[in-house]
């Protein structure tokens, strides 16, 4: 009886090897036999559902006895209220109101020069003399007619109070003095032009015409007199910024050929926009205690053209963005004390951004906990452990 039994069990065995065999995959595949196929489809779904219900079962089953979670690790910080201000960066030239090249005022020779390139000149201070040509023996010969013209209206006058002569000895002794001031003032004049004197102080920064050369009057160049006292820059603005920057707005200055950077702030700003490039001009003051800033020199201009005193600034890398284009990152809410909190994917709006950070305008509010670090890897809804809080973004 052992035996038949034995026997029965191994035929049962071959039959079945025989029809798994029959009913594989690839049988089914190669047969063509669209019934069969779709058989064999409808038994690997049944299978499919089977294993997800039991894999659901072993979850929640290893959930109630497991006590330590696998969650996400990640740091996170607070957003907190701080002053924002924004600038824009634009080239500019340095200038100076006191750089002039002067030009004599008469014709002739220009007989002394008394300054070298270099040499420190104070306002008014004798630069040059030009030849004037006779006019110097003329004023001597004036100034003798002069004199005795005076001396008869004097003479004339002291009669005529004492009621002696006529009224007209009197008028043209009168005209005849004051005719004859009035040619020694002219004369006057015309020798001051012959000297060339220093319309404010500076340094010669230039000898440009020689002695004994030959000048013509507001023509000849003769020196080049500079101040670095009264510096500044002066640069085109677009004209969007026309609001935004105005006389007062706080800038930075950065000289990259001196490695030095300066705060000052605009002086000036134009109300005439360039239709050509529709651009306006602005001012900024330099001060120049140094004296190391020349007049050309380029600089780099940063211009205050937003301020918000209550801001909330974040770094740019934790934002992400998503299909229908809007911006958004993960805060943490719901955090008990063992840190485990609920990871919350959270829409903002942002506005202007200054280096790394950017404002959000938005979306969150003060002392919202922001995930920094894992941001890339958590989803909504999702249980997370902080194991790194900063103040700092």
């Amino acid at each position: 009886m052992k035996n038949i039994l034995t026997l029965l069990l191994a035929t049962v065995i071959l039959f079945s090897c025989g029809e798994g065999k029959k009913n594989s995959l690839e049988n089914v595949l190669s047969s063509n036999n669209l019934e069969l196929m779709r058989q064999k489809r409808a038994e690997i779904v049944e299978q499919q559902q089977t294993i997800h219900d039991q894999l659901v079962q072993l979850d929640d089953a290893i959930a109630k006895v497991d006590t330590v979670k696998k969650v996400p690790l990640i740091t996170t910080f607070k957003a907190k209220t701080e002053p924002f201000n924004h600038y824009f960066e634009i080239q500019g030239n340095v200038t100076t109101k006191d750089l002039l090249v002067i030009t004599p005022e008469y014709n002739g020779i220009l007989s002394h020069v008394y300054v070298t390139e270099g040499q420190k000149v104070s306002k008014g201070q004798t630069l040059a003399k030009i030849d004037d040509g006779g006019l110097s023996q003329q004023l001597a010969q004036l100034k003798i007619q002069a004199d005795l013209a005076k001396t008869t209206y004097e003479r004339q006058k002291r009669l005529w109070d004492q009621n002696i002569g006529s009224e007209i000895q009197f008028l043209q002794a009168k005209s005849t003095y004051e005719a004859q001031e009035e040619a020694v003032n002219q004369l006057n004049q015309q020798i001051a032009k012959t000297v060339v004197k220093a319309p404010f102080s500076g340094t010669i920064d230039d000898v440009i015409t020689e002695q004994g050369s030959v000048v013509a009057a507001g023509q000849s160049q003769l020196f080049r007199l500079v101040s670095l006292n009264n510096m500044y820059i002066e640069t085109d603005v677009p004209e969007r910024y026309i609001e935004d920057v105005t006389k007062g707005k706080h800038v930075v200055v950065e000289f990259p050929v001196l490695g030095k950077s300066i705060e000052t702030e605009i002086r000036q700003a134009g109300d005439f926009i360039n239709p050509s490039n529709r651009t306006f001009k602005v001012e900024v003051g330099i001060p120049n205690s140094e004296k190391n800033i020349k007049p050309n020199l380029t600089a780099k201009l940063k211009i205050n053209d937003y301020t918000n005193k209550e801001a909330i600034l974040i770094p740019q890398s934790v934002i992400s963005e998503n299909a229908e284009g809007e911006q958004y990152i993960y805060t943490v809410s719901e955090k008990d004390s063992d840190n485990i909190g609920v990871a919350k994917k959270t829409i903002i709006t942002t506005g202007k951004t200054q280096g790394d950070v950017i404002e959000v305008l938005s979306g969150i509010e003060n002392d919202t906990e922001i995930i920094k670090e894992g941001a890339r890897s958590v989803k909504d809804g999702q249980s997370v452990e902080v194991i790194d809080y900063n103040e700092a973004k």
